[in-house]
């Protein structure tokens, strides 16, 4: 963590102390003040709730100083207080200083989907050759980047930053805080068509990433995706491709599967090959892998620490993690969020397991905009073709899926719905089997996860 004194602080955020010792140094930054310790400093960020309302909450815990942008009751003491016109641009601006102040390489991630798994396995590979740091889970916008960058060390030669956005010019807010020497776009999906017209809408917001990446940065691009090609056609600095296509830098071909070992593929990194063994499910995850291999041959990293390392990686909690329970039955939690192109992979690749049954238990895909019916009817289709031998929807926009499931031929008696997240976290368990295989899958707001809780109670682990 940075350790700045609290005239430091006042000094970086162009604010004025109000109180506390001038010398006194802080270690810590947050901006919830039920995670506030000893040393930290709380920024009172108005964002749904109001952070000055939990100053006094913060210095009960521990807190050393809050940032303010009005007066607010002094808890007395040493606490420090530094009043600045917007809390939010104080923590942007104290953690862009200690970027400048410690300078180290930025990595940069967007892209629909698999930013945080690109993120992981990217921050694995560099950090075989010198310490790195990462975004913390999905710490990817204006509040998490900035966070981030304030737990930079002097050790630290790197930080891998995820950068997500839901409307147009959060990545390029972002890119201010912390300009990417390696820009990565790991696709261009249709997630948060809610917010965009198009998928053209969608590319150019990620193309901020590149108008904010350093004028000697590299752009890491899914050669397989023709909107970031499109998106990236202007763009005149270092680039480094990856995918399956026969043209890009990092490339995947001949994919094997292990059953539930995972998958193997040949890897060729440049001019270098090698087998990779990745233990992960769904076939989708190798496009992550191929974007965080392609910022690690960007950066020289030897094709030797890239291949040792995914041997070791593991899919993050609720996102495509397996869960062995009693009677046999394998669960895969993949609730943290869900969109057409992953939930396709994960019902095409899954169903190739080995099982009794193969169960999938889904949930509505949120914020798809005007094209959600047909997104919702494609995955029911997409589950009957497969092979899956029951499916489960949760909400009502996963009607839909049963429809589509029903029309792709799945006998209705086959067909099971539930209108929310705790009336199937009920009714789920007793329908599964010994040696199933289960899938449960949906976007965040469904709470899916109520339903992995429910089958982990009910059958054990």
């Amino acid at each position: 963590m940075a350790e700045l004194r609290f005239e430091d602080v006042a000094r970086r955020t162009g604010g004025r102390l109000l109180s506390g010792p001038p010398s006194l140094s802080v270690h810590g930054y947050v901006i919830d003040a039920r995670c506030a310790g000893p040393g930290d400093l709380f920024f009172a960020v108005v964002a749904g709730r109001d952070g000055h309302d939990f100053v006094a909450q913060a210095a009960a815990n521990g807190a050393a100083g809050a940032v303010v942008s009005k007066t607010v009751p002094s808890p007395g003491g040493d606490f420090g207080i530094v009043l600045v016109p917007d809390t939010v641009r104080a923590l942007q601006d104290l953690a862009r200083s200690v970027l400048l102040e410690h300078p180290v390489t930025v990595v940069g991630i967007t892209g629909s989907m698999g930013k945080t798994t690109a993120k992981e396995f990217a921050a694995a590979f560099l950090a075989s050759s010198f310490p790195v740091l990462k975004s913390e889970k999905n710490f990817n916008n204006h509040l998490g980047v900035a966070l981030t960058l304030l737990r930079l060390e002097k050790a630290h030669r790197a930080a891998v930053l995820e950068m997500g956005m839901n409307a147009p010019g959060e990545i390029a807010a972002l890119t201010r805080i912390a300009p990417p020497d390696v820009a990565v776009i790991t696709n261009v999906r249709p997630v948060h068509l809610q917010f965009f017209e198009d998928m053209d809408g969608i590319a150019r917001a990620k193309r901020e990433i590149l108008d904010g990446t350093k004028p000697d940065g590299t752009a890491v691009l899914n050669g397989d995706d023709p909107l970031v090609l499109k998106m990236a056609a202007s763009w005149r600095g270092k680039r480094v491709t990856f995918g399956r296509s026969a043209g890009c830098d990092v490339r995947a071909s001949g994919v094997r599967r292990r059953g539930y070992e995972g998958l193997s593929f040949d890897l060729a990194y440049g001019r270098e090959k090698a087998v990779v063994d990745l233990p992960f499910l769904a076939e989708s995850v190798i496009e992550d892998f191929l974007a965080a291999a392609a910022a690690a041959y960007a950066l020289s990293v030897p094709i030797g620490d890239v291949v040792s390392r995914a041997a070791s990686l593991k899919p993050q909690a609720m996102r495509g993690n397996l869960v062995l329970l009693g009677k046999g039955v394998r669960l895969v939690d993949d609730t943290y969020n869900s969109n057409p192109r992953a939930l396709e992979s994960a019902l095409k690749s899954l169903a190739l397991l080995p099982a009794g049954r193969r169960v999938a238990v889904l949930g509505d895909m949120l914020e798809l905009g005007a094209k959600e019916r047909e997104f919702h009817l494609e995955a029911g289709r997409t589950a009957a073709l497969s092979g899956w031998d029951l499916l489960m929807t949760v909400g009502p926009l996963a009607d839909l899926m049963a429809d589509g499931a029903a029309a792709a031929g799945m006998d209705r008696a086959r067909i099971v719905s539930f209108a929310d997240s705790g009336e199937a976290a009920r009714a789920v368990p007793p329908l599964v089997a010994a040696g199933d295989l289960v899938l449960v899958k949906g976007s965040r707001g469904v709470k899916m996860e109520r339903i992995v809780e429910s089958l982990r109670e009910r059958l054990g682990e």
